[in-house]
This record gives structure tokens, sequence and C-alpha cells, in this order.
């Protein structure tokens, strides 16, 4: 098969490094047609600014399937998260691919700690859940329309290598791997799942291999659900060290939100960190089994990956 990767993000690379495993073709598409990483031999890049439907044409025309993994910047999202999703649908609606959509949670808003399945309604009071569930809308829009044959995978708080941005990610590696002081959000107790990065994009390849998956919505496979707590724990164990953490509330994060637009955009979710956040891929795993990495073995991978990073970035 011939695959089309929107994105140069983490989910976009381990997509395209997923479908060179099977053997298939892969390409990737960005705006700047440009990549910080050395890419695999015979995977080309291809400028594309997916908010022009006659671009997304040209790059999508002789593709089977093409995984849209592309994220504008997360302080941007309602300015340009819809003409990003509804300039692509536009033009990838003049060839003959199947979409994949790699989606996250947010759409959702908050679920008092119930179990979150595919049927959850779409309560999201935020700016950005409410953006996500337009995005969504219109892909799925896209599919009752008979442009493509599309599917949307969705999972929970992303983490493992190439993952920067992410509550385990560089802004709590960098300080835990050099002795200083890492922080974490809300009650580090609750239980919360987490999802391998690696894990969500076999994930999608599967729906993308899979005509049954079209025209629905699949939470992706993930390992058991523990709590942060517990993650911090399996860190400290990869690290044979404890790790020095300072836990930040809703009042801690506005202060911080002051001075970083980053952290200041996370306090809308918030209550992901102060309610239990349980996900539901029972849907998936009864259609198509369920192969996931134990947290164990991702986070062995996800210390790894950061003491190189952090190393080489010095």
């Amino acid at each position: 098969m011939k695959n089309l990767v929107f994105g140069t993000g983490p989910l976009a690379w381990w997509v395209m490094q997923i479908l060179l495993e099977k053997g298939d073709t892969v390409a990737l598409a960005s705006r700047s047609g440009k990549i910080n990483k050395t890419l695999p031999d015979k995977v080309e890049i291809h400028a594309c600014d997916a908010t022009q439907p006659d671009e997304v044409a040209k790059v999508c025309k002789d593709m089977d399937a093409v995984y849209f993994c592309a994220m504008p910047p997360y302080t941007n999202w309602p300015d340009l998260f819809p003409p990003l999703a509804v300039g692509f649908l536009k033009g990838v609606a003049r060839t003959k691919a199947k979409v994949i959509f790699g989606d996250n949670l947010y759409l959702y808003g908050p679920t008092q700690g119930t179990r979150i399945s595919e049927i959850v309604a779409h309560d999201a009071t935020g700016h950005k859940g409410r953006t996500r569930e337009f995005v969504a809308r219109q892909f799925m829009a896209a599919h009752e329309r008979e442009d493509n044959l599309i599917t949307i995978g969705r999972a929970s708080d992303f983490y493992g290598p190439e993952t920067l941005n992410a509550v385990f990610g560089e802004m709590f590696f960098k300080p835990a791997l050099t002795g200083k002081t890492a922080n974490l959000l809300g009650d580090v107790d609750l239980p919360h799942t987490f999802s391998y990065i690696k894990d969500f994009a076999k994930g999608l390849v599967t729906l993308g291999n899979n005509d049954s998956a079209f025209g629905e919505v699949w939470h992706t496979p993930c390992a058991p659900t523990v709590s942060t707590r517990d993650m911090l724990k399996l860190i400290e164990a990869e690290l044979e060290s404890k790790i020095k953490v300072r836990i930040a509330g809703n009042a801690m994060i506005s202060i911080l939100g002051l001075f970083s637009p980053m952290i200041k955009e996370t306090k809308e979710m918030m209550y992901t960190w102060e309610e239990a956040y349980i996900v539901d891929h029972s849907k998936f795993e009864a259609a198509f089994g369920s192969e996931v990495t134990p947290h164990e073995v991702a986070i062995k991978e996800t210390v790894a990956w950061f003491k190189d990073y952090l190393k080489v970035k010095k």
C-alpha cells in the first residue's frame, strides 16, 4: 500500500515507522516540507499546506491511505485547527484515499470518573475541547457524504520516545534526569489512562488496514490503567533513584500560566487530572484484538530515549 502521513510530530513519526515495518511505501507531508531528524531510506517529505485543498489533492492523488496526524501549536487550536481540517478534507475528497485521523479525548469533556467509551457524550465546554469536537465532526461528516472512507482513532495522554509535549515529556524528564524538581498535575493517586505513543500508532495502522473500521470511532488499545504515582514509581525503578516532584493544582497552574502560554492552556484540561480518567478500548479489542506494550517496557524505552535526547541537546 502507498501511504501518506500528514504531520512530523511523534504520532506521525511512529505511524511512519509502523507502516515501514509492514513493508508499505510511506511519505510524509508538512507545511514546510522539512523535518528536524534523519528520515529512513526511501521516505520522502512533501511540502503541503493542509489548509489549501489544491495542495492536499496533489500530494494525496495516488495514495491508498492518508493518516492525518497534523496538529497546530497547542496554544492556537481554536484559530488554526478548523481551517486545517476543513482544507485537508476538501482536498483529499478529490482522491480515492482512505483517511485515518489520529484524535484525542478532549471533546468528551469531564466525565465524573466514569469509564470513557466511544459512545460518551461530547460535552466539552472549553475552547480546546469544542475545537476538537468540531474537527471530529467534520471528518465523520465527510465519511457520511461518501467523500472518502474515514475512521477516527483516539487515545489518552501520550508518552514515549519523541513525545516532548506531555505530562511525562521533556518538562518532566529534563528536571527528573538532572536531580531537579519535576512537576506533576492534580491528584496523582487517581487512576489515569496513559497511552504509549507506539501503541497508538500501531492502533491507527490497524484501523487503516481493516475495511470494517471505517465510518466509526475507536479507542486504540493501551496498557492497563494505573495512577500517575504508579507511573512515577516505574520511572524511579528504571532510574534506580528517587525523583523530586511538586504537585501542581489549579492555583499553581494559574500562577505559572502568567509566565507560560503553554501552561496557561493546560488549565482547561485540569479536570482530567482531578477525577478518575479511565479509557475503555474494549470495542477495538473485540474487533481487532489488543497487543499493547506493558508500561514497564514502554517506560524503559522512554527513559533511554530521553537520556539520549537530553544529552544531545546540551
